[in-house]
């Protein structure tokens, strides 16, 4: 299993997802931890932009932020850097990119642990509580 956690350095679990600069991916086999690599997040607020296609006065909030077909672009886009894992840990993120995630076959869990480590440990677990209705905007 491969778990991708949001960090800005590795050891700190980014607070929201779209500000983020790195994953930190775990690979976790039978409860053993095999290796971990940094992977920039090469699209997103400090990477590739895709071009807007429309503009957000008129993207629909009525369901939350991150619906519009321009988020949903950008949200395949970073799916796509994370393919080769099962779950994508973060401390919160609009809820468009929250339910895309998850329909693209990832265990997507919102915490408040701040240590990466931590986390990724309490997931291994299965003690890690999913704090998505709080974490989400």
């Amino acid at each position: 299993m491969k778990i991708a956690v949001v960090t800005d350095d590795g050891d700190y679990i980014s607070q929201h997802f779209g500000r983020s600069r790195y994953y930190k991916i775990y690979t976790v086999e039978n409860g053993q931890y095999l290796g971990t690599e940094m992977r920039p997040r090469t699209i997103g607020h400090h990477g590739y932009q895709p071009p807007v296609t429309e503009s957000h006065e008129e993207e629909d909030h009525s369901q939350g932020h991150g619906y519009s077909a321009d988020a949903r672009t950008k949200h395949a886009l970073m799916a796509q850097q994370i393919a080769d894992c099962d779950v994508l840990i973060a401390g919160g993120m609009g809820r468009g990119a929250y339910e895309q995630f998850r329909e693209a076959g990832l265990d997507v869990v919102l915490t408040d642990y701040e240590s990466v480590e931590e986390a990724v440990t309490a997931y291994v677990e299965g003690k890690i509580r999913n704090l998505a209705d709080q974490r989400t905007d």
